[in-house]
C-alpha cells in the first residue's frame, strides 16, 4: 500500500466517522448549567421596625415628620445651589424646574405631579416634606436610599426659595 492509498484511507475513514464526532464535555456547560434568576426569590425586606447594621435612619411616617423634624440645613447660598442642583437632577423631570408640575416627563403620568410652589405643599412643614421625599408617596417614589439626609434637607431649602418663603442668612 502507498502512501497515497494509505492518505486515502485515512480520509475516507474520517469522512465516514464523521457523523459520530461529539463535542467535548466541557464545550456544552453553557447548556447544561443552571439557569440564573436573580429574583427567583424575593428581596428579604426588613420587617417592620427594625434599623440596619450598618447606620441608617428610623422609620419615621409623613404625620410623625410633621411634628418632630425641623430643617437642620442653615439656609446658605452654598446649600441652596447644592439644593437646586438636587431638585434638577430628582425632581424636575416630574415638577419642572420651577416646581410647577410641568415636567417633561409629566404628561405621561396618570396622576400629573403637584404644583409644588402653591396650595397644599407650600403650606406643609419641612419634616413633612423631608418625610415625603425621603419615603415617597401615592404615586412619587421614595429617594431615600438615593439621597443622604442633607440632601434631602437641601432640596427642602430651594423648595422654600421656590415659594418664596426662604429667608436667607
Amino acid at each position: 500500500m502507498t502512501a497515497q492509498q494509505m492518505l486515502r484511507l485515512v480520509v475516507l475513514l474520517l469522512f465516514l466517522g464523521a457523523h459520530r464526532a461529539t463535542a467535548f464535555p466541557w464545550s456544552t456547560d453553557m447548556f447544561r448549567g443552571p439557569a440564573v434568576q436573580p429574583l427567583a426569590l424575593p428581596p428579604r425586606n426588613m420587617p417592620p421596625g427594625t434599623l440596619p447594621v450598618q447606620g441608617g435612619e428610623p422609620p419615621l411616617i409623613r404625620e410623625e415628620a410633621d411634628d418632630s423634624l425641623r430643617n437642620p440645613v442653615t439656609p446658605t447660598a452654598a446649600h441652596l445651589h447644592s439644593g437646586a442642583a438636587l431638585f434638577a437632577t430628582h425632581c424636575a423631570p416630574c415638577h419642572g424646574d420651577a416646581g410647577k408640575g410641568n415636567g417633561p416627563v409629566a404628561f405621561q403620568m396618570i396622576v400629573s405631579p403637584p404644583d409644588l410652589t402653591t396650595a397644599q405643599p407650600a403650606e406643609r412643614s419641612d419634616g413633612y416634606l423631608d418625610a415625603t421625599i425621603r419615603n415617597g408617596s401615592i404615586v412619587m417614589p421614595a429617594y431615600g436610599d438615593a439621597m443622604a439626609a442633607d440632601e434631602r434637607w437641601e432640596i427642602v431649602l430651594y423648595l422654600r426659595h421656590l415659594q418664596g418663603r426662604l429667608g436667607m442668612e
